[in-house]
C-alpha cells in the first residue's frame, strides 16, 4: 500500500480520473449517437453550411445492445446447493439491482467499466447498500502486486445558490470519507461523518469489460466498430447531399439572364426551383435569342448503397453479429437452424461477458455478506453467479431438451426448470406446489380414499386369451 495521506490519494484519483475522461466522453458520445462527422475537409463543410447534417448509423448501439441483453442474472448459488440463495435474492432486489445491473453492464460495454460500491445502510443492519456507478463520475486504482482495487474515488457536483459545488467520496481500506470543495481546496465534509467500517478492502468493485494483464480497468467494445461508424455516416451524409443536388435531372441554360427564369403566371422562380427542374417559362428562342437547354440524366445512389453493404459486413464480422442483425437480407430467408447458426459467435461472447462479469457480482455479494454478518463467509469464496441462456434457442428446443435430460435422469428436476428459463420464484412456487399435491395424496392413502387416487390412473391393458389346447386343437 502507497503511504499517501487521505487528501493525497484524493488527489491524485481526481488527476488520474481527470485524464481519463475525454476519451471516456468520446466513447459515450459513439453510443449515444451524438459524435461529430468525420471524412470531410473543413472547407467542404463551410461550403456547404447548413445543407450537411450528418446521418447517424448507430451501429455502435446496436453492437453493445445486442450483447447486453443476453445478460440477465438470476440469481446466486452457494456451493452443494441446489437451488439459488434467496437472502442474496433478497438483497439484490432491495438494491433495485435487476435494472442497475443492467445499467452497469451497458457502460462497462461501452466505455470499458463500470463499478459496484458497497456500504451499510443506517436505518436496515440486514440489507446492505449496494450501487453502481458511472466510468465517467468514478475511478479506481489497482494494486499491482494482488490486482485488487487499493483505492477508489467517486464525484459529483451540485447546483447552489453561489453556483456548483464539487463533492467527492473516497474510499479507501478500512475508511470511507467524504469531501467538499471550497474556494478551490478539497476539505472533509461537516454533514458527512467518516465511515470508520474496519473492513481491510475497499468496498469497491469495478465491472471492467475484457479487462487484460496490463489493461485491469477493460476496454471498450466500439474501438473496433468506431472507425467503420464513422465511414458509414459519411457515406450515408455524402448519399443524402448527392440525393438533393443530383438525383434530380440537372439542367443547363444557353442565353438566359436571372429574369429570365419566370413560372407559367409571369413570376420570377427561385434559385431553389430552377435547381430542382420546376417549369420555366420564357419569350426568348433558339433562333432569334441562342436560347437553348440541356438535361443532363439523373444521378444514381446505387454506389453508396453498395459502400454501405460493404461497411455493414465489416461491422457483422469484427462484432460477430449475425448479418440479419444489419439489415443485411437475401431473396431465400435463412432457415431458423441458420439463423442459430449465425448466432454462435455472438453467444459465445455473451457467455464470456457473463464469466466475467459473474466473477465481480460473486465478489460484491462476499463483501455484502461481511458488511452483514460482521466477518467473512468462507463459503462465499465458491459462489456461483446464475444467468439467463444468452442463446435464443425456441420454447419447443428448450422443452425437449429438458425433458430428454429429466428423463434420463441426467438433471433433476429443478435444473430441468432452470434449463427451461423460469426465475428462481417460479420455482420455489412449482416446489410447494409439488409439495402440496405429494402431501394432499399422502393423506387420501391414509385415509383410505383409493377412488380418487384411482380416479387418474391408466385403464388396465386388454386381457390376454388363454393359449389354445393342443388336444382340442387336433
Amino acid at each position: 500500500m502507497v503511504d499517501r495521506s487521505d487528501i493525497q490519494w484524493l488527489k491524485h484519483l481526481i488527476r488520474c480520473h481527470d485524464k481519463e475522461l475525454p476519451e471516456l466522453k468520446r466513447l459515450n458520445s459513439y453510443y449515444e449517437g451524438q459524435q461529430p462527422l468525420s471524412y470531410m475537409a473543413p472547407e467542404l463543410e463551410r461550403e456547404l453550411q447548413e445543407t450537411v447534417r450528418q446521418v447517424v448509423v448507430n451501429w455502435p448501439r446496436l453492437v453493445v445492445d445486442s450483447v447486453e441483453e443476453r445478460l440477465d442474472v438470476e440469481g446466486f448459488r452457494f456451493p452443494g446447493e441446489p437451488g439459488a440463495d434467496t437472502e442474496l435474492w433478497r438483497i439484490w432486489q432491495a438494491n433495485d439491482m435487476d435494472e442497475q445491473s443492467q445499467q452497469g453492464h451497458l457502460d462497462s460495454l461501452v466505455m470499458g467499466r463500470a463499478y459496484v460500491v458497497i456500504g451499510a445502510r443506517k436505518d436496515d443492519d440486514t440489507t446492505p447498500l449496494v450501487t453502481v456507478e458511472s466510468p465517467l463520475d468514478m475511478f479506481a486504482e489497482f494494486d499491482p502486486q494482488t490486482g485488487d482495487v487499493r483505492a477508489a474515488v467517486k464525484r459529483w457536483s451540485e447546483d447552489s445558490e453561489d453556483g456548483k459545488v464539487d463533492h467527492a467520496t473516497l474510499l479507501l481500506p478500512g475508511a470511507t470519507s467524504w469531501w467538499v470543495k471550497d474556494k478551490g481546496e478539497w476539505i472533509e465534509d461537516a454533514e458527512y461523518p467518516r465511515d470508520e467500517h474496519g473492513i481491510d478492502e475497499v468496498m469497491v468493485e469495478v465491472l471492467a469489460n475484457r479487462p487484460r494483464l496490463k489493461r485491469p480497468n477493460g476496454v471498450s467494445d466500439l474501438a473496433d466498430v468506431i472507425p467503420v461508424s464513422d465511414a458509414a455516416c459519411k457515406i450515408a451524409t455524402d448519399m443524402m447531399v448527392s440525393a438533393e443536388y443530383h438525383a434530380t435531372p440537372r439542367r443547363v441554360a444557353f442565353g438566359f439572364g436571372e429574369d429570365d427564369f419566370v413560372d407559367a403566371n409571369g413570376r420570377k422562380v427561385s434559385a431553389f426551383s430552377r435547381i430542382i427542374g420546376r417549369m420555366w417559362a420564357t419569350e426568348k428562342n433558339r433562333k432569334d435569342d441562342g436560347a437553348d437547354v440541356i438535361q443532363f440524366s439523373e444521378a444514381s445512389l446505387s454506389n453508396f448503397h453498395e459502400t454501405i453493404k460493404l461497411l455493414a459486413s465489416l461491422v457483422a464480422s469484427l462484432s460477430g453479429l449475425p448479418p440479419h442483425f444489419l439489415g443485411h437480407a437475401t431473396d431465400n430467408p435463412a432457415s431458423a437452424d441458420g439463423i442459430r447458426s449465425a448466432e454462435t459467435r455472438l453467444v459465445k461472447r455473451a457467455e464470456r461477458k457473463q464469466r466475467r462479469a459473474g466473477g465481480t457480482w460473486e465478489r460484491v455479494n462476499r463483501k455484502v455478506m461481511r458488511i452483514r454478518d460482521g466477518a467473512w463467509n468462507p463459503d462465499a469464496r465458491s459462489l456461483e453467479t446464475i444467468w439467463r441462456d444468452a442463446s435464443t434457442p425456441t420454447v419447443a428446443q428448450k422443452a425437449d431438451a429438458a425433458v430428454k435430460l429429466f428423463t434420463a435422469k441426467i438433471v433433476p428436476l429443478r435444473q430441468t426448470r432452470e434449463d427451461m428459463g423460469y426465475t428462481q420464484a417460479q420455482i420455489e412456487r412449482m416446489e410447494e406446489q409439488d409439495e402440496q399435491a405429494a402431501q394432499d395424496a399422502m393423506q387420501r392413502i391414509m385415509s383410505g380414499d383409493l377412488a380418487a387416487l384411482e380416479a387418474g390412473a391408466k385403464p388396465p391393458s386388454e386381457p390376454v386369451p388363454p393359449e389354445p389346447d393342443p388336444v382340442a386343437v387336433s
